[in-house]
Formats: C-alpha cells, sequence, structure tokens
C-alpha cells in the first residue's frame, strides 16, 4: 500500500477532478474495441471509450435497463424475412482520432471480427465478441449513412447483440501501421471517455472526450483512473486511506467498518447469477437429474446471504423470481438437506460413501462476489448430503477461457462445473444461449452440454418471436423447464454492492452489470 500512495495523485496535486476506482480486475480489459474480463471489462473499458450502433440507456436505478440508439439513430428489421437489418447511423460522429464515423467503418470493424483474410481481423476481439456475431451472414453498406446486416436465421435478439460490438477507428489503425497492440495502447473509440495512459496489469488512466456526440454524456470528472486491485481487503484499505475514491465489491465483513467512517454504500439488484454450470460430458455425474437436484437443495441460501451481509438475494432459479421470464417452476429451489440426502442415497451416495466432483472457481472477476469464502461456505453444506468436492483455483480471465472451450474440451477434462457467474440481461445469454443444445460455445453460452427436447423447442420458438409479450411468455415456459430439469446449481442474485468516499456524487446504480460513469463527480 506504500508504494500504492506514492503511484497515486494525491489530492493536492490534482488540480483536475480526478476520480479513482479499485476494480477486482487483476489486469486491464482489452483496449481495443471488444473488452476481455467480462461484465466489468465492459463496464470499465469497453462502453467508456466505445460506443456500439445500439447503446444501453443507463440512466435509471428504478426499472431495469434498455436499449436506446448509440451510433445508429434507427434501426428496423425487413418483415417478411426477419433477418436484414437496416441500420440509419448517427451523422457527425467524430472517432477520439479526429476522423469521421459513417458506415465503412461499421463494415470495416464487422470484417475485423468475421473476416479472416481481411488485414484488420483480430483473433483476440473476434473471441471476446464470438456470440455476438456467430449469427451474422453478410453486411453491406447502402449509403454512408446506412448498413445493412444479414443474420443467417430470423433472431429477435439481434439488437441486444449489436449493442456489444464496440466500434473501433480503421483511421487509427492505419496510423499505428496495422498492429492492434500499438492501437491498444492508444485506442481510438467514439465513446465519452479517451484512454490517456496505460500500465499493463496496474492502471488505465481516462480523460473526458469534451466533443462526445451527447452532450448529456460528457463526463463530469475530468480524468478516471482505473486501478487493478483484484484482493478485496486491499481495495477497502485503499478507500479508507483515501487512496481510491470508488472500490467495486467490498467483502461483507468490512461494510460496517466502511459505514461507521462515513463512506457510502450502494447496492441495486441487477440481473446477475451466481450459479455453478453442470456438465453434462460423459462420465460427468451430473447427467443423473437426482445428483442435480440434490446439489440445489443443499445449500443454505439464506445463511449464505447472512454471510455475505445482506447483499445478495437467494437464487429460485436463473432469473429472479419477480422477472417476467420467471414462470411456473414445480421444483422449488430450497434448503431441504434432508430430501438432498435422499436423493444421494437414491443415486448410491452419502457423507460416509461421497461423490467426488471437482469445479473450477477463480480467485476474483466481473461480478464472482467473494468466488474464495463463497465457495468454502458452499463446499460444506455439499459436503453434508454426500458430495466431496475439490475447488480448482483459476485467475479471472483463466477461467472464462475455461467457460468459452466448452466442458468437452481436454483442458476441463474431470472438471463437472464452473462456478462463472453470469446475467440475464437479454434473452440469448440469460436463456436462449445457456439452455438451448445448439448453443454451445463459441456460438453460445450452453458450456455443459445440456441437452432437452423442450427446452430446445421452447428455445428456437422464442429466438424467432419478435412481439415482446409473445417472446416473454416463451421464456417463462423455458425457465419453468430449465429450472424443473435442475440444469444448473443456483445460488445467489448479486446485489452488486460498492463502496464510495462521500464526496462522490451523480452516481445512478443502473439495473445493470454495466453503468454509466460520465455523470459521477467528487464534490469539493
Amino acid at each position: 500500500m506504500v508504494a500504492l500512495a506514492f503511484a497515486l495523485p494525491t489530492a493536492a496535486a490534482r488540480a483536475e477532478m480526478v476520480l479513482r476506482v479499485a476494480t477486482t480486475l487483476s489486469d486491464v480489459p482489452l483496449t481495443t474495441g471488444q473488452a476481455s474480463q467480462g461484465g466489468e471489462g465492459m463496464r470499465f473499458i469497453g462502453f467508456t471509450l466505445y460506443d456500439g450502433l445500439i447503446n444501453w440507456d443507463l440512466s435509471r436505478s428504478d426499472v431495469s435497463a434498455k436499449l436506446r440508439p448509440g451510433l445508429a439513430e434507427s434501426w428496423s428489421v425487413d418483415e417478411a424475412t426477419h433477418t436484414k437489418w437496416t441500420f440509419k447511423l448517427r451523422p457527425n460522429v467524430k472517432f477520439h482520432d479526429g476522423s469521421t464515423f459513417e458506415a465503412n467503418a461499421v463494415v470495416w470493424n464487422l470484417d475485423k471480427l468475421l473476416k479472416r483474410d481481411a488485414p484488420q481481423f483480430d483473433q483476440n476481439q473476434a473471441t471476446q465478441a464470438s456470440q455476438y456475431v456467430s449469427n451474422i451472414a453478410s453486411y453491406r453498406v447502402i449509403d454512408p449513412m446506412t448498413v445493412e446486416i444479414t443474420t443467417k436465421s430470423a433472431d429477435a435478439v439481434f439488437p441486444y447483440l449489436i449493442a456489444d460490438v464496440g466500434i473501433s477507428s480503421p483511421a487509427r489503425y492505419k496510423e499505428v501501421g496495422g498492429d492492434w497492440n500499438k492501437f491498444g495502447m492508444t485506442p481510438s473509440g467514439t465513446g465519452p471517455w479517451k484512454l490517456d495512459k496505460l500500465v499493463p496489469r496496474e492502471r488505465a488512466e481516462l480523460v473526458r472526450n469534451p466533443n462526445y456526440w451527447d452532450p448529456k454524456r460528457v463526463p463530469k470528472s475530468d480524468r478516471m483512473v482505473l486501478l487493478m486491485m483484484p484482493d478485496p481487503n486491499t481495495r477497502v484499505a485503499a478507500l479508507l486511506s483515501k487512496q481510491v475514491d470508488w472500490v467495486e465489491a467490498p467483502p461483507p465483513d468490512t461494510l460496517p467498518r466502511l459505514k461507521e467512517a462515513g463512506m457510502q454504500i450502494v447496492t441495486n439488484i441487477y440481473p446477475h447469477n451466481w450459479p455453478y454450470q453442470l456438465s453434462y460430458s460423459e462420465g460427468s455425474p451430473f447427467r443423473d437429474i437426482r445428483i442435480r437436484k440434490a446439489a440445489n437443495l443443499a445449500i443454505d441460501r439464506k445463511g449464505l446471504v447472512e454471510f455475505l451481509g445482506g447483499t445478495a438475494i437467494p437464487s429460485e432459479g436463473m432469473v429472479d423470481p419477480k422477472h417476467p421470464w420467471f414462470g411456473k417452476p414445480n421444483f422449488k429451489i430450497t434448503y431441504d438437506p434432508d430430501e438432498a440426502r435422499r436423493l444421494m442415497k437414491e443415486a448410491g451416495y452419502s457423507p460416509e460413501h461421497p461423490l467426488k466432483i471437482k469445479f473450477a472457481i477463480s480467485t476474483s472477476g466481473s461480478g464472482q462476489m467473494q468466488p474464495l469464502p463463497m465457495n468454502e461456505f458452499i463446499q460444506e453444506n455439499l459436503k453434508a448430503v454426500g458430495f466431496d468436492v475439490q475447488l480448482e483455483v483459476l485467475e479471472w480471465e483463466a477461467l472464462r477461457a475455461r467457460r468459452r472451450a466448452g466442458s468437452d474440451a481436454p483442458e476441463n477434462k474431470g472438471i463437472y462445473g464452473i462456478n462463472n457467474s453470469f446475467g440475464y440481461w437479454d434473452p440469448d445469454i440469460g436463456l436462449i444461449g445457456t439452455s438451448w443444445s445448439k448453443m454451445r460455445p463459441p456460438a453460445g453460452y450452453n458450456w455443459g452440454g445440456f441437452q432437452d427436447k423442450e427446452a430446445d423447442e421452447l428455445a428456437a420458438a422464442a429466438k424467432v418471436e419478435f412481439d415482446p409479450a409473445k417472446q416473454d411468455a416463451i421464456l417463462a415456459k423455458l425457465h419453468t423447464r430449465i429450472v424443473d430439469q435442475a440444469m444448473w446449481i443456483w445460488v445467489v442474485h448479486d446485489l452488486n454492492p460498492r463502496a464510495m468516499a462521500p464526496n462522490v456524487k451523480g452516481f445512478v446504480q443502473a439495473q445493470s452489470w454495466f453503468q454509466d460513469l460520465t455523470p459521477v463527480y467528487l464534490q469539493p
């Protein structure tokens, strides 16, 4: 911490307004356009430096975040085919390097992710964007302010997916000699923040883009310093010693001390689940539904929430019970260790003759909450009903790579579950991409290869239902089905706690994994 004190700007040295944020990340996410490191990477680098054709409206805390126009002022789908999307682009938008945004830049960026023989194709960004662009068949410029994108099949979720594609500057790429590594050190998007300094594994410093196209979202702070601090106690110590102004995911046992010191503790529900995605690969014991149900019934979620200082709510499925997609599951996910032991005994296991399993977990990371103590808590719960759980601990991005590889990959041999926090901000990431058997990585999120005829039919129907109310009804049936099948082990929904210094003002915690940092400022 002493070294950190010398490394950060002190209050006296700050002529400009500097917001200092301690993230849970161990390295700076990719800065080239498609951020790595999951939702937190998108929050701090993806949606600060870049815009998508469609952006998220993160201005309200009382409703779930919705889509809104970004670099496209409007979009529409051909009613006859439901595959041709037309995007009318926003005029007079400049990249950070001063070049003009227009339709050619959109096509250039899609080539960056999809066209392997294009000079600008970048495997690193293509890997991060694989789920967003996998259904794109073709794209073309209609005129300088209009782009057409054709999907391989009708896709009612496409606007959500294209919102996660950041648009990088072709001019800056050319300026740095066609080298994405050099581009990453001096990136150029159209976002409200510009990168000023990057120190790998330590920090990224962003400065206000005074010419941002949406004047309401020109940042109120002059500079934002993002610090990589995966250790939660280090983050808290940095806040208490006034070396940072904001920390992500403070440990529950530090909340009383932080409140006593006058810090703000901000929470809000958001589309989050902290689960174990289960393997259905050959040899996995979770192919047996009795084992899956027993694991779900073994966990004392209320006790875990208490352990977390009330910063979570118990999961009863993938989505929270008030969500329109919850449906009416018959399998009630509660704490019932007697029933769990009965199911385990029926499957041939007991605390005296336990089932040996291994889960892959992370040390920290976006949405991972407090992964080490939470996994140890659950390890004890499972032990009480007949599981002998071994935890394989990985760095966050290494765990995400295991998730992207799928459960059949050689590196996942012997891993029967992966503790990768998940979202449900759109139908694809929440339900369709996780439960549809055809959506195994890299096209989808079905890591373990769950396969169920009824779920497949419902996922396929939801994907092509363009009426939102009818789509919600199908998704409710899909959620009912996957809960009844105990597809994953669902544990808690995070309330996403953050701790901030008393003089941090302007923050509105959206019901989203992503947050708008442009209104945040420090009161003198």
